[in-house]
């Protein structure tokens, strides 16, 4: 039970690190990257997946080539800051654990 709370907050609860992760690759509308997500191995809902692409745009982290519905959406330069910085906090618990 332990484990699976733990896997449950590193991929829903923190949908934000793949979705800029895969942007990383490349733009991708957000039924693109849904695909890509699910890949990675969980299936989020969509209403949750569509919440955090619009957080993400709301904080500057990633922006839409047009207005249009299906336009791809791209990291920028602050998404790219952030995802920096989780991963290497990321790293850092996990080495701090292993000094226990």
């Amino acid at each position: 039970m332990a484990f699976e709370h733990l896997r449950s907050s590193l991929t829903k609860g923190n949908l934000w690190l793949y979705v800029l992760s895969e942007l990383q690759v490349g733009d991708a509308t957000p039924g693109e990257l849904k695909l890509k997500v699910e890949r990675r191995g969980f299936s989020p809902a969509a209403i949750t997946f569509y919440s955090v692409i619009y957080k993400l745009k709301r904080e500057g982290l990633v922006r839409k080539a047009s207005e249009s519905f299906r336009s791809p959406y791209s990291i920028t330069p602050k998404g790219n800051a952030e995802l920096s910085r989780a991963i290497k906090y990321i790293d850092e618990v996990g080495r701090s654990l292993l000094q226990g």
